[in-house]
């Protein structure tokens, strides 16, 4: 496929996968990208019901960019063969007719399911938001001792991991994963150094990148209603706080750990590679 597949996931809700996946399809729109979406959490929905709104404020102001988004709801009554079956044509049906698209982003539901599972094995990017806390540590690591020096592999780790080997052998496709803490507190704090200690050494170990996240941010609560982000001009922004510029800053160096670029220029061309559109 010539699409870029970006895939959000964490067997985890609550960590921002839906906030991150809409800030990161609006700023590659306004970089000129032609960009897909599509939920495979339809249960919870949280990333459609964001595009959803956005496209009723687009009703009013034209200029707003919307990707183009499904919403794929996956078979459940019937057996379990015949349920994978019929989800799996219908995923795969759907990277068909993106192919034309520069790139994919796709939110799973924070369980394990099949068409989460099927959607990881098809991505390049996985990128894994984590809230500042053991507790959503314990879904990618077991840590055994109070030294956190016996790691182990988690339930959402080893199944990255089986999604990776799935991709090997469809079409020897290579998954980069990013880890990254995401709703950080504003203050530094013993928990976080630990935290982050412990994830330097999981990431050599199960191989993932680490990455910076947002921080906990009420505009981001706020801006869900109208379907906005920090990026569009008419959000109620007009009074641009340290902490919005801040917020544009973290998303600036998301683009910069994934090494995308302004559509139509290459990395050598600007000296800090990507152009977050105001």
């Amino acid at each position: 496929m010539a699409a870029r597949i970006i895939v959000f996931g964490n067997q985890k809700g609550g960590t921002g996968k839906s906030t991150l996946a809409m800030h990161l399809t609006v700023s590659l729109l306004n970089q000129g990208y032609k960009v897909a979406t599509i939920d495979v959490d339809a249960r919870q929905g949280t990333f459609s019901r964001y595009i959803e709104n956005r496209s009723k404020t687009k009703l009013i102001s034209p200029e707003i960019l919307v990707s183009t988004h499904t919403t794929l709801l996956g078979d459940v009554n019937d057996s379990k063969a015949v349920v994978e079956k019929n989800n799996k044509e219908k995923f795969e049906e759907l990277m068909r007719t993106r192919r034309e698209f520069d790139f994919i982003i796709i939110d799973t539901p924070g369980s394990d399911d099949y068409l989460s599972r099927l959607a990881h094995s098809y991505a390049d990017v996985i990128i894994t938001p984590m809230n500042e806390s053991f507790i959503d540590l314990d879904l990618l690591v077991k840590v055994q001792d109070a030294d956190s020096k016996t790691l182990k592999p988690s339930i959402y780790a080893e199944s990255v991991w089986d999604q990776k080997k799935e991709r090997v052998i469809r079409d020897k496709g290579v998954i980069d994963w990013i880890v990254l803490v995401n709703r950080m507190s504003s203050i530094g704090s013993n928990n976080r150094q630990e935290l982050e200690k412990v994830l330097v050494a999981l990431s050599k170990r199960i191989g993932f990148r680490l990455a910076k996240g947002f921080k906990e941010r009420v505009i981001f609560r706020e801006l869900f209603r109208t379907g906005l982000t920090i990026l569009d001009k008419n959000s109620p922004l007009s009074q641009m706080s340290l902490s919005h510029i801040a917020a544009r800053q973290e998303l600036n160096e998301l683009l910069h750990t994934l090494n995308i670029t302004p559509k139509g220029k290459y990395p050598d061309e600007s000296e800090d590679r990507v152009v977050v559109s105001a």
